[in-house]
């Protein structure tokens, strides 16, 4: 099954303490796992950023909430229990707990307020977004929709510059990856060559024991095979062991096998361009900055 929303781990995790014994939340995972059955693949799901497991993420979560609200204390670091609240929920709420039933206690209210806490967990109102994601998760879903649009006004951008400027734009995410030495010894070996690209050989390492024939060609129209094959070939004429393909535009299923069966061969397409830019920072800036920031453990048990 896929891995329930947090607010699905809400009572569950009330029930598992509703004996009233002290808890380990680590217990709590692997209770919790178990009863909702969850598969490997479930338990090695992880968050766009790669950082924690996803089910692992919404339990603390659930956890964090039910916490703010009441319904579970923390009687020592790492460990819970329910609390007369908490009982009150399981006997009003048979079928599920919500961050909506959550928001009857003052606590929880002041807590999605984003005052008097210490907590550096996110305040977000439930109506805000979507519910079947946990504060984390709607951070970073937000922060890929946000990535999506610039690639797309990148790709817009860059159709948009003249032969020459495609050029300069091409040097430049090439020296930002570390290829080509420097930006004129990459300017240098890189020259126009007519239908709407470039190309040209450059160093893949400082002395340029090792070469790379690099093509690219700022078009509209996908890329296919004939123009893999043609660009295969010049790679022999120039005695290069790589290469590599750019292009504003597409590849085309057929172009994708060909290169594949070649072997030393890179495909870039436009949207790949679009996100080495943002990767290497070339042709964008940073407007804001934000931190999400979590309690250190490990400094409070060094205390």
């Amino acid at each position: 099954m896929p891995v329930p929303d947090y607010q699905s781990f809400m009572r569950p995790l009330l029930m598992a303490v509703s004996d009233g014994e002290v808890w380990r939340v680590r217990d709590l995972y692997a209770r919790l796992a178990s009863d909702f059955a969850l598969t490997e693949t479930d338990l090695a799901e992880m968050l766009p950023s790669g950082r924690q497991a996803t089910y692992a993420n919404r339990i603390g979560w659930a956890k964090t909430y039910l916490l703010k609200a009441g319904a579970l204390s923390s009687p020592s670091r790492g460990a819970v229990t329910i609390t007369g609240r908490g009982r009150d929920l399981l006997s009003q709420r048979p079928d599920s707990v919500s961050t909506r039933d959550l928001l009857a206690f003052p606590e929880f209210q002041q807590f999605q307020a984003g005052g008097g806490t210490t907590d550096s967990a996110v305040a977000v109102s439930p109506d805000a977004s979507d519910p079947t994601l946990s504060p984390e998760e709607q951070l970073e879903a937000l922060s890929a929709a946000l990535d999506r649009a610039l690639v797309n006004e990148l790709q817009t951008q860059i159709q948009t510059v003249s032969p020459q400027q495609f050029e300069r734009l091409v040097v430049a995410v090439l020296v930002s990856m570390g290829y080509g030495g420097s930006v004129r010894d990459a300017g240098m070996a890189i020259g126009k060559s007519g239908d709407n690209g470039i190309d040209g050989l450059i160093k893949q390492d400082p002395l340029g024991l090792d070469r790379v024939y690099i093509q690219a060609k700022k078009w509209q129209n996908p890329v296919h095979s004939p123009e893999i094959r043609t660009f295969a070939g010049s790679l022999t004429y120039h005695r290069a062991s790589k290469g590599v393909f750019i292009t504003t535009a597409a590849f085309s299923d057929g172009a994708v096998k060909t290169a594949a069966q070649i072997g030393n061969i890179i495909l870039i397409d436009g949207a790949t361009l679009a996100r080495l830019m943002i990767d290497y920072g070339v042709g964008v800036i940073t407007r804001e900055t934000y931190r999400v920031r979590r309690v250190d453990v490990e400094y409070f048990e060094e205390l």
